[in-house]
């Protein structure tokens, strides 16, 4: 059954060796998102259907309000509850779970991210009747077995130690924090070692009964079933959980206007590199200039061919690979360019990526730059949604971040309209040039005296668990 993973692909190569129209014709029809029903069910729980019978499988996604700006003081509650719907139900054990969908070829999945929980899972549509009560029971009827718990925490806080052996696994965590402070979004999703150590059964169990709720949730299944049948099994499956009263987001603060820049240096002794950040706050997920800034981004640092990587990699030879990204949420946002480089050359690296920035700013682009740009973004456009489960996971990121199908339809229609003047102004807007954030992972003992002219600093031990 899992074979089954592969016809995307193939369907794709055979329809491209035949002389498909993206082979064939210069002008290819804009990608527009296929139909999809829409429903919401008493309890508030919102269902997207969208049939997609190239392939006999059926993918689920589903986004719950039990992320980690829901964290409260215990840094990876979210993460940490997510993970717990693996533990059994009161109608199916752990045991008897994986052996059922590893039978079926089923997969299930369960994370948190900055906003959201989310559950993804694939199965064969013949299986639909087997697999989906299952995974309703893992979503409303979990059991928090303490054994479980207890297991899987001694195994987070291995994974969190481990994972500091890996500055770049870590270091975009250490630059949220940073940048937002005691703000619910600079909260680690994965929690730290002190975090996720004072986390009880308990805790898990009050997240659990605050978090999960069918209200403020949504459920979106693409793949290869008739509409009205699976309409018909979502409503009597998850029509009995119970409404609850909606757990209060945190209020963001407004982000206010960086009055300097500022350094955190995270020591690590035996670094023979140093992996850094530069940023500041970026653009809501929600923000009507999201698609002429990524067209920008692309140039700085979104592509292989991009300013940052032609200056850094193959121009300098500083490192193999450099780039630049806009991080959209719901509530906010993040700009980095991100990239490593041995612990000599840290400085000349930093300094490089700077020049490329402020080049940006004073000199622009030009026409050539722009439509390859474009051409680009719209040549990757339409593989990002060719599959069920990329589908699947549009639909859910448009309930989380309130947007419709316009974003989609319009795509290419809004990369065209961006002018050469208006990247003037979408540059001074959204592309931060003054009172960066630099976040470091290296050697502090050879770094320290060459970075102090970045910013304020502030020195901390990559081995501290607190953080």
């Amino acid at each position: 059954m899992k074979n089954l993973r592969i016809l995307p692909a193939f369907l794709l190569m055979l329809a491209f060796l035949s002389g498909n129209a993206f082979a064939q014709n210069e002008k290819v029809s804009a990608y527009r998102l296929p139909k999809y029903e829409k429903f919401v069910l008493n309890n508030g729980l919102t269902v997207y259907l969208m049939e997609q019978h190239e392939v006999p499988l059926i993918n689920f996604s589903m986004a719950l309000p039990a992320g980690s700006i829901y964290d409260g003081s215990k840094a990876g509650l979210g993460f940490f509850t997510a993970e717990a719907l693996h533990f059994g139900t009161k109608s199916y054990t752990k045991d008897k779970i994986e052996e059922t969908f590893d039978f079926y070829g089923a997969d299930f999945s369960s994370r948190a991210i900055n906003e959201s929980a989310r559950i993804n899972a694939s199965f064969a549509s013949a299986d639909k009747d087997k697999i989906l009560p299952i995974i309703k029971e893992m979503v409303v009827n979990p059991i928090f077995d303490k054994t479980e718990f207890e297991k899987r925490k001694q195994r987070a806080l291995l994974e969190l130690r481990q994972a500091k052996e890996s500055p770049r696994r870590v270091i975009k965590s250490y630059f949220d924090k940073f940048l937002y402070g005691n703000n619910p979004y600079g909260s680690p999703v994965l929690g730290t070692v002190s975090s996720i150590s004072s986390i009880s059964l308990d805790d898990l169990k009050n997240f659990y009964d605050k978090n999960y709720i069918p209200n403020g949730s949504s459920i979106a299944l693409a793949g290869d079933f008739n509409t009205s049948e699976m309409k018909k099994l979502i409503s009597e499956l998850f029509s009995d959980w119970q409404k609850k009263e909606a757990p209060q987001a945190p209020v963001l603060q407004p982000e206010e206007k960086l009055q300097s820049s500022r350094l955190l240096l995270v020591n690590k002794d035996d670094a023979i590199e140093t992996t850094f950040l530069i940023g500041s706050y970026g653009i809501k997920q929600s923000n009507p200039d999201y698609i002429a800034v990524e067209v920008i981004n692309t140039i700085l640092g979104g592509r292989f061919t991009s300013w940052l990587n032609d200056e850094l990699r193959v121009n300098s030879g500083y490192t193999y690979g450099a780039r630049s990204s806009f991080s959209a949420l719901k509530e906010t946002g993040t700009f980095t360019i991100s990239t490593f480089t041995k612990t000599a050359t840290t400085v000349p690296a930093i300094d490089l990526a700077l020049k490329v920035l402020k080049r940006l700013h004073e000199k622009g682009i030009d026409e050539k730059t722009l439509t390859s740009a474009k051409n680009y973004l719209k040549g990757q456009f339409p593989p990002k949604y060719e599959t069920s489960d990329a589908l699947a996971e549009l639909l859910i990121n448009m309930f989380v971040y309130n947007y419709n199908e316009s974003f989609i339809n319009d795509f290419e229609k809004n990369v065209d309209g961006l002018t050469l003047e208006k990247t003037k102004e979408i540059i001074a807007k959204y592309f931060p040039e003054n009172n960066l954030q630099f976040v470091l992972i290296g050697k502090a003992s050879e770094l320290k005296d060459k970075v102090a002219k970045y910013g304020k600093m502030e020195t901390i031990d990559i081995k501290d668990e607190s953080y």
